[in-house]
């Protein structure tokens, strides 16, 4: 298992830009598949992007897509979430998700399918 750590939330204009980082600690962070989750007030914990323990494929929320990136540095045991035109409705707690993954190219895109959670660090986006 490994711990996970999300930083990099805050408070930001509509139209601007954050990125957040999730670093895992514990045990290697490479042999997992890595997801970015999001909850906002009264909805349900909804997938924002996920990567292969490659790195090589992804998936994107169709909210996301085009604005948001994820990537990951296996050398550094860390996955990123660049996040661009932020819109109000971006606003949630977000979360960084992992699983041992036996696969290289296992992308995951559903909140049971996980078994490591971070923290959650606060986005909200102004209007």
């Amino acid at each position: 298992q490994v711990q996970l750590v999300e930083s990099g939330g805050g408070l930001v204009q509509a139209g601007g830009s954050l990125r957040l980082s999730c670093d895992a600690s514990g045990r290697s962070g490479s042999i997992y598949a890595m997801g970015w989750f999001r909850q906002a007030p009264g909805k349900e914990r909804e997938v924002v992007a996920a990567i292969s323990r490659s790195g090589g494929y992804t998936y994107y929320g169709d909210s996301v897509k085009g604005r948001f990136t994820i990537s990951r540095d296996n050398a550094k045991n860390t996955v990123f979430l660049q996040m661009s035109s932020l819109k109000p409705e971006d606003t949630a707690v977000y979360y960084c998700a992992g699983k041992y993954t036996s696969r290289s190219y296992y992308v995951l895109r559903e909140v049971y399918e996980y078994d490591n959670w971070g923290q959650g660090t606060q986005v909200t986006v102004s209007s």
